[in-house]
């Protein structure tokens, strides 16, 4: 069904990750680092990396200040994708989408639910587009970024990848702020 063209140069692509977190440190955030890990092993390029508390107003304006940088492609967020009080990561980020990307769910949630059974319901995981830069919100566990990454976005961010990949299409994101 899908296949690597390995005549097709591999494309590296810069990405930030942002760990949603009030707890998290540098020194033990398990997951921004198994994110971190997959990215450089993968031949991309780490742009950015930070840590916020759960709130929406700092995760927002951290996505959106990234989003409006030429040197960022790609977003990915670990944490608050649950339904506590504390979780409101998809609340702070949605709003920005100017496309959303359902099928990332759907696929993470086949994907989880392999592994971990109905406890995937328990995430809010999400993507969507925003100025021109692709978005990716998962959950706080290194086991959903290892399946996120392992599962979806290695793929969808390897030029390589065929019948289609995100990185073929990222020069078009923009288009509907070009026209007339």
């Amino acid at each position: 069904m899908t296949e690597t063209k390995e005549k097709r140069p591999f494309v590296p692509v810069s990405i930030a990750v942002l760990t949603v977190s009030d707890t998290r440190t540098l020194a033990d955030d398990r997951s921004g680092d198994t994110l971190v890990a997959r990215i450089t092993d993968a031949g991309h390029r780490l742009e950015a990396r930070a840590i916020v508390p759960d709130d929406k107003q700092r995760i927002a304006a951290q996505v959106k200040a990234w989003t409006l940088t030429d040197t960022i492609d790609v977003v990915i967020t670990t944490g608050g994708t649950g339904f506590t009080g504390r979780d409101v990561t998809p609340e702070a980020l949605e709003p920005l989408f100017e496309k959303r990307m359902d099928g990332f769910s759907e696929v993470f949630h086949r994907i989880s639910y392999d592994k971990i059974g109905t406890s995937t319901i328990q995430s809010r995981a999400t993507g969507g587009v925003a100025n021109a830069t692709f978005i990716f919100v998962l959950p706080g566990s290194p086991g959903a970024c290892r399946d996120a990454w392992d599962g979806i976005l290695k793929q969808q961010l390897d030029y390589r990848h065929m019948p289609c990949n995100f990185v073929e299409i990222m020069p078009r994101l923009d288009e509907h702020l070009k026209r007339g």
